[in-house]
């Protein structure tokens, strides 16, 4: 399922100058295909911080240690130049969201590392040695923030609650909202905002009342404090986020809140104009719907229920992350755009934009200097690296799956364009089975992406790489639903899950037979999320799949009211399940549980409240009963993502054997 995107309306003309990336990877040996080890060999790249000279960056590196069943991750430190690269942060414990202190000389990250499992900033000298705790919250902290003079840190923090320890409680709900996927059920504690001194551990609490507060960004004169709270009457029942603004030194009780934006949508990600005046920020003006609506970039003036400058209407695209140049000429920002994720800058009129970093790659975060900018990019063939971006040239930094990289052999692949059964353009990705021959045709797996509002684009997915080397053709089709076309592409399958998407990959399935890739007697169908409930309408509606892999998915859809955490978003789509339950039952793909002759592996985490098991859990039950192939495998503990690595490694290994057992045997 997916989580929330925004929309929004503007005029600009669209330039095509930027960076175009190239990948180069050299090879030492003969590579080999990639097996299902390999997954954890990936080195996950994130979090960059310039230090204030541009000089250095911070950033963080995980790892999977197999052995240990977990993941560990360091904060690193590499020079612009590219000749030093240095892991800061112990091997023992983790460390997360490095930032440089705005004087340059010491380096905070967070990490629960003091022995009662909570998380405090910690802060150690750029040169190196020994971290010492800033901060000593008895709950710990969530998010933090340098003042721009370097005396102080803002603060997140969840509110404690006398529940803390060991003794098992009584859950007591009377939220209408009350449970969340990793978290639990949701009790009254709320995210608050405070201030803290540097060499004082006392808090100053900036915000109050029965509201969640984040997304907290300093004013440039420190003065301020600009952040995200919904302060409905009853926030439950919304998505009306907005913006505020609170006094860095009186909080709201004294000082009281400034409403910066009256959207009835989602107003989030806020950032500052240089000069203090104006607010940048993601917005959508459709509440009504919610994820299938464009995400856009808006500018308002720091001030009460200021107007909005919508910037990005036109380009009909989602974009995220913006931040405003150093002389407040250009706000930059990332945009989704068929199967690719760019670096943009558009001006504060948003009368022009152009795309920063463009080509086939994904962008999925960056840090800006007033000289540089770098940028977290990944390709298909390459994991996600640290880019420095400087004077129209774009350079790879780090290389921190270079082993990796050197050794596996990538398997070839291609964007494929075709008319969906109405003439609508789809896009999306063929990739060719390792050792791939023209002229042969290969077993084909329909792999679907999660969210519906998603897109497959130009990045590293192990998954489908794993099948390539196991000589399996993949299809990577984004139907409609998917978040890369604008909003109309998206919007069509509200309240109409199963219709025009089924058309749009069965249209991709067509073509790989057309063109000699796909062998239709040796056809498999998966994916996870919304991929495994559009798997659930596939071999609902055909038999033409030998083999079906659906995870996480969701099947009975009145059984979920009220048992996963999504009840606004199903009461705004198919309205309330005992007024309109003809909606709920024409999106269950349970009703036609019987016309599946395609063995399915149903397969999902027992503690998810995203898409609850309980949906694999019937479907399994209703196969088994009408006497066809089908198994039911449950991860005890895990959540929406499979995070064991032990649990991964069977997940993906079961997808392999189903496969080869139902799709490429199958003549």
């Amino acid at each position: 399922m997916p989580q929330a995107h925004h929309p929004l309306k503007r005029a600009h003309r669209l330039s095509t100058a930027g960076v175009l990336i190239l990948f180069a990877i050299s090879t030492q040996g003969q590579p080999v295909p990639i097996t299902v080890m390999d997954q954890f060999s990936i080195r996950n790249v994130s979090s960059p911080d310039v230090s204030p000279d541009g000089e250095w960056v911070a950033y963080t590196v995980t790892e999977t240690l197999f052995e240990k069943q977990t993941t560990r991750s360091r904060v690193w430190m590499s020079s612009i130049d590219g000749r030093h690269h240095l892991p800061m942060t112990i091997a023992d414990a983790d460390a997360s969201d490095p930032k440089f202190s705005p004087d340059g000389r010491y380096l905070t990250f967070l990490s629960a590392r003091g022995g009662d499992g909570k998380t405090q900033v910690w802060a150690m000298s750029r040169l190196g040695g020994e971290a010492d705790p800033l901060t000593r919250v008895k709950q710990g902290v969530s998010e933090y923030a340098w003042s721009p003079d370097g005396t102080r840190l803002l603060l997140t923090i969840r509110d404690a609650t006398a529940q803390d320890g060991d003794e098992p409680r009584p859950f007591v709900i009377d939220r209408q909202q009350f449970k969340r996927d990793y978290v639990g059920y949701l009790d009254r504690r709320r995210s608050h905002l405070y201030v803290m001194a540097i060499g004082d551990t006392t808090l100053k609490r900036l915000t109050h009342g029965d509201f969640d507060n984040n997304e907290a960004v300093w004013s440039p004169d420190g003065t301020r404090i600009a952040f995200v709270s919904n302060r409905s009457a009853n926030p439950d029942a919304t998505i009306d986020s907005n913006i505020w603004i609170v006094d860095a030194g009186k909080g709201e009780q004294v000082a009281g809140l400034v409403q910066v934006t009256t959207n009835p949508g989602t107003d989030t990600q806020p950032a500052w104009s240089p000069d203090g005046r104006s607010i940048a920020y993601v917005t959508s003006i459709q509440p009504e719907l919610f994820w299938y609506a464009t995400s856009h970039l808006a500018v308002s003036e720091a001030k009460s229920n200021s107007p909005a400058r919508i910037l990005t209407q036109e380009i009909d695209r989602n974009v995220n992350q913006p931040s405003f140049s150093a002389d407040g000429r250009n706000i930059r920002f990332i945009v989704e755009d068929a199967g690719r994720t760019h670096l943009a800058r558009i001006n504060p009129t948003g009368r022009t934009m152009e795309r920063i970093v463009s080509g086939d790659v994904t962008i999925n975060g960056y840090s800006a200097h007033p000289d540089l900018v770098v940028t977290l990019t990944g390709s298909f063939q390459s994991p996600d690296e640290l880019h420095v971006v400087q004077s129209n040239r774009s350079r790879q930094l780090t290389h921190h799956n270079r082993g990796f990289l050197e050794r596996i052999e990538m398997p070839a692949f291609e964007e494929i364009r075709f008319p969906s059964a109405d003439g609508t353009t789809i896009h999306g990705f063929l990739i060719k089975p390792n050792g791939y021959r023209e002229g042969v045709r290969y077993p084909t797996l329909l792999w679907i992406h999660g969210g519906p509002v998603a897109q497959y684009e130009h990045s590293y997915m192990f998954t489908p790489h794993l099948f390539a080397a196991n000589g399996y053709a993949v299809l990577l089709i984004n139907p409609r639903g998917s978040s890369v076309y604008g909003q109309a592409f998206s919007q069509i399958l509200f309240a109409d899950w199963g219709n025009k998407d089924y058309e749009d990959v069965m249209a991709g399935v067509s073509v790989a037979i057309d063109r000699g890739f796909a062998d239709p007697g040796r056809l498999g169908v998966g994916g996870w999320s919304y991929g495994g409930i559009l798997t659930n309408y596939v071999i609902t509606k055909t038999n033409r799949f030998k083999g079906a892999v659906s995870g996480a998915s969701e099947t009975l859809m009145r059984s979920n009211y009220g048992h996963d955490h999504y009840q606004l978003y199903w009461e705004k789509e198919l309205g309330l399940p005992w007024e309109t339950p003809e909606n709920w039952e024409r999106l269950s793909s349970f009703n036609h549980v019987a016309k599946i002759e395609t063995p399915t592996l149903w397969i999902g985490g027992a503690a998810d409240w995203n898409v609850p098991i309980i949906g694999s859990e019937q479907m399994y039950q209703a196969m088994k009963r009408l006497g066809r192939e089908t198994l039911l495998v449950v991860y005890p503990g895990e959540h929406h993502g499979i995070e064991r690595p032990s649990f991964q490694k069977d997940m993906v290994e079961r997808y392999l054997h189903w496969f080869d057992r139902h799709v490429k045997q199958s003549k």
